[in-house]
């Protein structure tokens, strides 16, 4: 469009007035809000109903040795590379409730209630984003963990100690709840984090559900389209799942890798909380290498919410590209 003198005076006209509007008493029509909407995300794989639920962030200062096998400062150059801070760490939760049709299966189960409020609602959030998203923890039929770290099996107790899904089957990894529950095992752990662990886990599956599991094996499917894969070396019995209704599937892969701008780029970087660092990496190239060939979707427990996308092959990595957000189911 030409630009007019008409056209210059009305704008000069215009920026003369902006300090009279400026002085008039601002009217909000609402009051800040104080809290995020419930979390939850919905898709389908098949005839499958993908319910993502998260269970917060947590947020902390980045550890000097958070990556075992690189210097601090590759770390920070990849979370500003990321549009991350540097020198924080934000990691993300997300448990899933799965609708078969048949059968509802919540895989892993978060924090837990103790993590909310001690982390003033950051963490912990799965069963109040659970209950918004329509999810009575009565009807849930099976509950299936895959590793016995506290952000995936702390959520198995509700506030006071006892079963959060009174009416569910909880079902383990036979080579996990073999590992944990090993007196030698226990006796040979070094550390205040290992040493925690044994703690932990005693408390939640000998006290709190009193040993009322049933353990899986790898290979099998343990709920109607849930299939068991071994992804060891995060910790001895860690496992992922395939999804399949149809043609159609889901990789969901538990903790394969940590927060995807450092990991899904990085997978020679080795993980802090990873057991077996070596194994880890290993599992962790043979899987993603798997999922870029297949182009199939990925599930993360700590990947951004909603925490699902696709692989793909990016240099000597990989990168993680979100799957698009829908607006309908």
């Amino acid at each position: 469009m030409e630009l007019t003198r008409r056209h210059a005076l009305a704008g000069a006209a215009a920026l003369a007035a902006a300090p009279m509007l400026r002085a008039m008493p601002a009217r909000a029509a609402a009051p800040m809000a104080d809290k995020q909407a419930p979390s939850f995300y919905r898709y389908k794989v098949g005839d499958a109903q993908v319910n993502v639920i998260s269970d917060g962030v947590n947020n902390f200062n980045l550890p000097d040795t958070f990556v075992l096998n690189v210097k601090k400062d590759e770390v920070n150059a990849a979370l500003e590379k990321a549009h991350m801070p540097k020198d924080k760490m934000s990691i993300q939760f997300a448990p899933l409730v799965i609708n078969t049709g048949g059968k509802l299966v919540v895989i892993d189960t978060g924090n837990g209630p103790a993590a909310y409020a001690s982390s003033k609602g950051n963490v912990g959030q799965f069963a109040t984003n659970m209950a918004a998203a329509g999810f009575d923890p009565k009807a849930i039929d099976m509950v299936v963990i895959s590793h016995f770290h506290g952000d995936h099996v702390n959520g198995l107790l509700n506030a006071e100690g006892g079963p959060a899904f009174p009416n569910a089957e909880v079902l383990v990894p036979a080579a996990e709840y073999k590992y944990w529950m090993d007196d030698g095992e226990m006796s040979r752990a070094s550390g205040d984090r290992m040493t925690g662990l044994f703690k932990n886990n005693r408390r939640v599956f000998e006290a709190g559900l009193k040993k009322k599991v049933t353990p899986y094996e790898w290979g099998k499917d343990i709920a109607p389209g849930l299939m068991a894969v071994e992804s060891i070396g995060h910790t001895p019995g860690h496992t992922s799942y395939v999804l399949s209704s149809g043609s159609d599937k889901v990789f969901i892969q538990s903790d394969v890798t940590n927060l995807p701008a450092l990991f899904v780029a990085n997978p020679g970087w080795h993980l802090m909380f990873d057991q077996d660092p070596q194994l880890a990496e290993k599992t962790r190239r043979k899987v993603y290498d798997m999922l870029a060939a297949d182009k199939m979707r990925v599930q993360g427990f700590h990947y951004p919410f909603p925490a699902v996308g696709y692989v793909e092959k990016d240099g000597n990595g990989y990168r993680m590209i979100p799957a698009p957000w829908s607006p309908v189911i």
